[in-house]
């Protein structure tokens, strides 16, 4: 009996509904398959790269066990040198320590030393004024390197040794000669014969005008006053020095101080 057309399309809808779900329920079934593989593969190929990095670690171990060794025998032999160095360096290292200490000491010394040095400066170049004006000009050049600041302690110490010998020198002796002074009295700076009896004492004459000063040490310089009436015994007493007249006992002013 022949199917009606009608039906024939009604049961034929349904069948390509099936064929098109089996379809697609084969293409669906295809894809884990897919995945498999692919997770296969990296795994794979995580595999192969997890034997070369433990092969190189292996490797590389092997070389850096040796390598350590020979660091560690290094360590041991410098180590053994370093100990015979300090055995065999341990008197030279006491000397050494005690020699730094010296040196510590010396500095420290010459610190001291300088500071006295520079007081003793200070007060030598204060004494200046005191000092008989022949004596202190003769010690012009010392006296000017003194005040230089830039003068070494060397430097300072042999121009104060020089100051205090030439002093030493003068303060033994007479000294006698002609200056330009100037004197209590006069106008005006003169020619005068004079005679030092050390750093105390000193005496001008003028032997035209026939006068006599004593001079002496004062508070801030060396200072001259009249002797009115002595111009005969200071003449006598230059003349006696000069080998001009006979020894004798001369009479004659003088005015000494207490020390300071």
């Amino acid at each position: 009996m022949p199917i009606p057309a009608s039906l024939h399309r009604l049961v034929r809808g349904p069948l390509f509904f099936c064929a098109g779900l089996l379809a697609a329920g084969l293409a669906r079934a295809a894809d884990p398959i897919q995945e498999v593989g692919k997770t296969a593969s990296e795994w794979v190929k995580t595999r192969a790269e997890t034997v070369r990095l433990e092969t190189a670690w292996t490797q590389d171990r092997a070389m850096l066990g040796s390598t350590l060794n020979a660091l560690k025998e290094r360590a041991e032999r410098l180590q053994d040198r370093r100990d015979h160095l300090l055995a065999v360096t341990a008197e030279e290292r006491a000397e050494q320590a005690a020699l730094n200490a010296k040196l510590t000491t010396s500095r420290e010394s010459l610190q001291a030393t300088e500071t006295r040095l520079i007081a003793l400066t200070e007060k030598i170049v204060r004494l200046r004024p005191l000092l008989p004006p022949r004596l202190a000009d003769a010690l012009e050049m010392s006296y000017r390197s003194l005040a230089n600041p830039a003068a070494s302690p060397a430097e300072r110490m042999q121009l104060v040794m020089t100051v205090l010998n030439r002093c030493a020198q003068f303060n033994h002796t007479l000294t006698h000669g002609e200056e330009v002074l100037t004197l209590e009295g006069e106008a005006g700076p003169k020619a005068v014969d004079v005679i030092y009896w050390g750093l105390g004492q000193g005496y001008a004459l003028d032997r035209a005008a026939g006068k006599a000063w004593l001079g002496t040490p004062g508070t801030e310089r060396w200072q001259w006053e009249p002797l009115p009436g002595a111009a005969p015994a200071v003449a006598t007493l230059m003349a006696i020095r000069l080998d001009e007249a006979d020894p004798q006992f001369v009479s004659i002013p003088a005015r000494l101080k207490p020390a300071r």
